[in-house]
């Protein structure tokens, strides 16, 4: 063989492992980062998973009410009250005669709608139970949420439902003029409209695209755990039975895939709904943390909703903004994270 069928096999010898060797990378390139085999994480597998609370739910929120607890879930600041008194000064309602009255639903129109009885023995507004006495009742409509504000007609079917429960157990309500209570609803879903904030980031993928246990594993390191719907994760907060902190959502079919290490996420969301968490949990704070540990150790950007880079500047910006409106909704007895933002915020 001469020295020229020698180089030129060499040639082709080196162009060929190039071709090999770019098709493997490329194939690794294309290939969604996999989550890495982890110690001990059987028992992390069967750990916290995203709270279900089943104390007390007002508008599909759950809200964890301690035992001791003995205030009435109703107020006037949200809510238009309604007495129910019973026809005599000696009357008592059994718990199961009132649960018997109580209309199939606990909505009116789009607003929740909730009874509650006062428990002679504990001398506390309470959702009527079996085997308890109540000498008195309420009825609540709330006056806002984010469906829009308390109107006429959802007003009518509060008082239609209120009716026909104060007939079933002999006593007579008192309502509020209509008229009022529906203006008060409309100042109040105002100020809910200006003062709503939900904030979002998305950290999206420089290069390589993500597997979803890759997703969760690194999610995982920085405390979320799985929620209830596929695609999502949450962080806890440190009250058991409040709402989560943040919320980690990517496309829930990469999820759902039968072969889910194969589907390739380029993007994940990160969510903070202000009014449902506690200021004290420092929320926005930590969700910059977050967007930044995972943006650094899965090679991605942190970005807005329209693809646009955050800046450092853009956030210490967003952060002055929030610490107004904390103290915005105190002023008003709405203090983020509280039992009845969470409920106008819902």
């Amino acid at each position: 063989m001469s020295n020229l069928q020698i180089g030129l096999a060499i040639a082709g010898g080196v162009v060929l492992a190039a071709v090999v060797a770019h098709g493997a990378w490329s194939s690794r390139r294309n290939t969604p980062r996999q989550a890495q085999p982890e110690p001990n994480r059987d028992a992390a597998a069967d750990g916290p998973r995203e709270p279900v609370m089943g104390d007390m739910v007002f508008d599909n929120q759950p809200i964890s009410v301690p035992s001791l607890a003995r205030r009435s879930a109703m107020d006037s600041l949200i809510d238009v009250i309604a007495t129910v008194a019973l026809d005599g000064p000696t009357m008592v309602v059994s718990g199961e005669a009132a649960i018997a009255a109580m209309p199939a639903t606990r909505r009116a129109g789009s607003k929740p709608y909730a009874i509650e009885g006062y428990n002679v023995h504990t001398q506390a507004w309470e959702a009527p139970m079996p085997g308890q006495r109540y000498s008195s009742f309420q009825a609540g409509v709330q006056l806002a949420n984010r469906s829009g504000a308390l109107n006429e007609i959802e007003y009518s079917e509060f008082v239609v439902k209120t009716q026909a429960f104060a007939d079933a157990i002999n006593a007579t309500p008192e309502f509020p003029e209509m008229l009022e209570e529906v203006a008060r609803a409309r100042e109040l879903d105002q100020f809910a409209s200006a003062h709503d904030a939900q904030l979002g980031f998305t950290i999206r993928a420089r290069n390589a695209s993500w597997s979803p246990g890759y997703v969760q594993q690194n999610a995982a390191h920085l405390g979320f755990v799985a929620g209830v719907i596929p695609g999502r994760m949450v962080l806890p907060a440190s009250a058991q039975g409040m709402a989560p902190v943040l919320v980690l959502g990517f496309d829930s079919q990469a999820a759902l895939a039968e072969d889910p290490a194969q589907s390739a996420i380029r993007d994940i969301a990160l969510h903070l709904d202000v009014a449902q968490v506690d200021r004290a949990e420092q929320p926005f704070e930590r969700m910059r943390e977050v967007a930044a540990g995972l943006a650094q150790t899965m090679d991605g950007v942190v970005t807005d909703d329209n693809g646009q880079l955050l800046t450092a500047q853009t956030m210490d910006q967003i952060g002055v903004e929030l610490q107004t409106l904390y103290d915005t909704l105190e002023q008003r007895d709405l203090a983020a994270g509280s039992l009845l933002a969470r409920r106008l915020f819902a």
